[in-house]
């Protein structure tokens, strides 16, 4: 019997050792490794001096773990033993390792039918466990997405028109079971049919499958939206259609609840900007005339009297008509700034060169007055419309003048530069000066509606002309901004693009 073992162990060792999986034999009831090959040693990881030592000398940490238990149930029983992806918590190298593997512990007999060893074959199986956890987890993700996001699921065979939809669909579809292609179809509003088709027939092309018809549920409809995707097979011929679909009845109600909305606020935002253009208009011809007869009567009376009104006399009718003009410049920058955006203005090459130039002109007498001194950068040309940016900078120019301290003469610089925002070329036109300057806290507030910094009796003005120049610049896709400072005076920053993408603004 010995010399029977003997010779099937050697043909199990050539048989072993030239296995590709790792395979093992134990012997006795101690489980004494007597077989191992290459694959088996390295799986192990216990170094290669393993045949002699007993089974559960050399893995001690699978105590508790039922694989020697398993071992020497196959040993005792002549059954053998088979595990699947079964985790084994292995030290190799040192490290403690959760593992996966496909095993078996088979029994091995003699000539006269004896148990003698057992086989043990073993596959790390660990990353295709790992893989099927992580596909097993993704799909539960995507279940849940697909779920919680009421969204319907369904698989068409093009080949065969038959079609797998989940529980949800049908609940959406207002179908039962496995229903045929043609009943879904068939549930489609008659007037979107041609909304599927064009959809289906764009897909044969892009592969996507994209659109939102009405269904006919009952007395009622309901909006759907079908998104989905053709899978080719391996010749590039349509195959099968995975899609999704989704009730979308109360998103569009609420599209269209919120369009109404937009239109009746639109159209009373319309109506009240007529409101107040007509009333702009009434304020222009009404009481500019009653102001036009104060200053008349005014300047009448007092030729009227002559040299013989008393000190007193002549700053009362001074009073008059400085708040006569006052009032005037006043009801003009009231319409300016209501019209503004009434009226269309034509987009054209501006010189701005020429335009302050222009404006230059404009200031002579307050230039020469106050001995200014204007520095100007050479202006490359912008696209806008010449009547509003010539307000802007008017209105610039002049405060820059106005503002200026009593005993110096103001300095005005105009430089630039170049910028490009979003894609788009802008320039920045800075225009910065000497004069009393404003609290930094006020660079925003100074844009604001009737917003005044000094009191009428320091320098006049309706708090209009800084709101007008924003409005200007926003009309134009720009923007302005301002920094200042008390002792270093006050500078403004026009931001527009050189090109305007419309032919009036």
């Amino acid at each position: 019997m010995e010399r029977s073992i003997q010779e099937q162990l050697l043909l199990l060792k050539s048989v072993v050792e030239n296995a590709p999986l790792p395979l093992g034999v134990y012997a006795g009831s101690e489980l004494t490794i007597v077989l191992a090959n290459d694959a088996m040693i390295k799986a192990l990881g216990k170094g290669n001096e393993i045949i002699g030592k007993r089974y559960t000398e050399i893995l001690p940490e699978l105590e508790g773990q039922e694989l020697f238990a398993q071992a020497r149930s196959a040993m005792v029983t002549g059954v053998p033993f088979h595990a699947k992806g079964s985790r084994v918590d292995i030290e190799i190298d040192g490290l403690l390792k959760t593992h996966y593997y496909d095993y078996s512990y088979i029994p091995l007999r003699d000539t006269e039918g004896n148990i003698f060893a057992i086989m043990n074959t073993g596959a790390d199986v660990t990353d295709l466990v790992n893989t099927r956890y992580n596909i097993e987890n993704a799909e539960e993700k995507l279940r849940l997405a697909v779920s919680a996001g009421g969204l319907g699921t369904y698989i068409t065979d093009l080949s065969s028109n038959q079609v797998v939809v989940s529980e949800l669909f049908n609940e959406i579809w207002g179908t039962k079971g496995q229903p045929a292609r043609a009943d879904i179809i068939g549930r489609i509003c008659p007037e979107d049919l041609p909304i599927r088709e064009e959809a289906h027939a764009r897909a044969l092309l892009s592969g996507d499958v994209d659109y939102e018809v009405r269904l006919e549920k009952g007395l009622s409809l309901r909006w759907v939206r079908v998104k989905g995707r053709i899978i080719c097979d391996d010749a590039g011929n349509p195959a099968s259609l995975l899609g999704v679909v989704q009730d979308i009845t109360e998103t569009r109600e609420f599209a269209e609840e919120l369009k109404r909305q937009v239109e009746q606020r639109t159209s009373e935002l319309k109506r009240s900007n007529e409101d107040l253009l007509h009333f702009a208009n009434i304020v222009s011809h009404d009481l500019k005339e009653p102001l036009r007869k104060i200053s008349t009567f005014n300047s009448l009376l007092r030729q009227k009297l002559g040299e013989d009104i008393n000190e007193d006399a002549r700053k009362y009718f001074g009073k008059v008509e400085d708040a006569a003009n006052r009032m005037t410049s006043i009801i003009d920058g009231v319409l300016n700034y209501a019209t503004l955006n009434e009226l269309g203005h034509p987009v054209e090459k501006i010189n701005i060169n020429q335009l302050i130039e222009d404006i230059k002109g404009d200031l002579e007498l307050v230039i020469q007055e106050k001995k200014a001194i204007l520095i100007l950068d050479r202006l490359p040309e912008i696209e806008g419309a010449p009547v509003l940016l010539h307000q802007l900078f008017y209105n610039l120019i002049h405060n820059a003048l106005k503002f200026s301290r009593p005993h110096d003469p103001p300095r005005v610089t105009i430089s630039h530069e170049l910028a490009i925002i979003d894609d788009t070329e802008y320039i920045r036109i800075c225009i910065k000066d000497n004069g009393i300057g404003f609290d930094p806290a006020n660079s925003q507030k100074i844009f604001d509606v009737f917003k005044r910094l000094h009191s009428k009796d320091e320098f006049e003005g309706t708090g209009l002309g800084l709101a007008l120049c924003k409005r200007i610049a926003e009309r134009h896709q720009g923007d302005i901004t301002a920094v200042g400072s008390k002792i270093d005076g006050a500078k403004f920053t026009v931001e527009l693009p050189l090109k305007l993408p419309k032919k009036s603004i």
